[in-house]
C-alpha cells in the first residue's frame, strides 16, 4: 500500500505535461500573452483617448463659433471662453452676457416703442374690445337673406 501512496504522489508532483513543456513554461508563455495583449489594449485606449479628446476640442470650437457667429461677436473671443464653460448655447450665451463689458459687447437691448406705435397699438385693442365675433351662424343667415350679389360682396368686405 505504500508503494501505491508514492506513486500516487509522485503522478501529481510531474512537472512535465502531455506536450513535453513544463507547468513553469506554460505560465510563463502564458504571462507574456497575457502582458502582450495588456500593452496593445493600453495602446488602443490611449488612441481611443487621443481620438475622444481631438473630437471634444473639435465639437466645443465648432459650439463656440457656432455661438459667436450668431451674436455677431468676434471669433477670436474664443480664446478667453473658460474650459468650466458647459457646451451648450445658453451656458456660452449666459457667459458672454455676463462678460460683455470686458470685450466691449453691446448688449441686445430691447428696442423702444415709439408714442405713435403706442396709439396704434391702442386704438386696434379699443376696436378689438368692442367687437363682437361673428358666428358661422350669423354669417350664413346673412348671406341667405341677401337679395342681389352686391349684397353677397359687402359682406365680404365687412361693410
Amino acid at each position: 500500500m505504500s508503494n501505491n501512496r508514492e506513486q500516487y504522489w509522485d503522478d501529481e508532483d510531474d512537472d512535465d505535461l502531455e506536450d513535453g513543456l513544463s507547468t513553469y513554461q506554460t505560465e510563463t508563455d502564458l504571462v507574456k500573452k497575457l502582458r502582450r495583449d495588456l500593452k496593445a489594449a493600453n495602446r488602443r485606449n490611449k488612441e481611443l483617448e487621443s481620438s475622444y479628446a481631438e473630437l471634444s476640442k473639435s465639437q466645443k470650437e465648432r459650439i463656440i463659433k457656432d455661438v459667436l457667429t450668431s451674436k455677431g461677436i468676434n471669433h477670436k473671443i474664443a480664446q478667453f471662453i473658460p474650459a468650466d464653460v458647459e457646451l451648450n448655447q445658453d451656458a456660452i450665451s449666459a457667459w458672454l452676457d455676463s462678460n460683455a463689458d470686458v470685450f466691449g459687447i453691446k448688449q441686445d437691448e430691447k428696442p423702444a416703442i415709439s408714442a405713435q406705435d403706442v396709439a396704434s397699438i391702442q386704438k386696434m385693442d379699443s376696436v378689438l374690445t368692442n367687437a363682437e365675433p361673428a358666428s358661422s351662424d350669423s354669417l350664413e343667415a346673412l348671406i341667405l337673406n341677401a337679395q342681389s350679389e352686391e349684397d353677397i360682396l359687402s359682406l365680404l368686405r365687412g361693410q
